[in-house]
């Protein structure tokens, strides 16, 4: 029977605070930046504070699906060959797209990510 990829303890604890990071930072961004409209309204008109650079940026990638793709390619590259680096990445982007209105890719790498957990882990070369 072959081993399955299944994290440690310590690299569980590196993914909940990857994930819980990424989700609280997104819905920071959400509900302080993107949703309260004098804020919005400050960063379209160009104001330049770290907030504002987060929020153009945000937008662009939002508009274009990106966390959702990364997420998903992560997540199926982590299919392929589980490795805990790009889980974590998927795992983030993940907790991106869905927070920040990129839900379809989004949801779908991490239904990926839980199936990935049922491979086999690699081989030690």
């Amino acid at each position: 029977m072959t081993r399955r990829f299944v994290p440690t303890a310590r690299q569980i604890n590196l993914l909940l605070c990857v994930g819980f990071l990424s989700v609280g930072y997104a819905m920071y961004l959400r509900y302080r930046a993107l949703e309260v409209a004098e804020v919005s309204i400050a960063c379209q008109a160009g104001l330049q504070t770290w907030l504002c650079g987060t929020f153009r940026l945000v937008n662009v990638l939002s508009n274009h699906e990106i966390f959702g793709a990364v997420a998903l390619g992560a997540a199926v590259m982590h299919l392929l060959r589980p490795s805990l680096p790009v889980f974590a990445i998927s795992l983030a982007a993940a907790g991106f797209g869905i927070v920040l209105h990129n839900p379809s890719l989004a949801a779908l790498a991490v239904a990926v990510l839980v199936v990935s957990l049922a491979r086999p882990a690699p081989s030690p070369a």
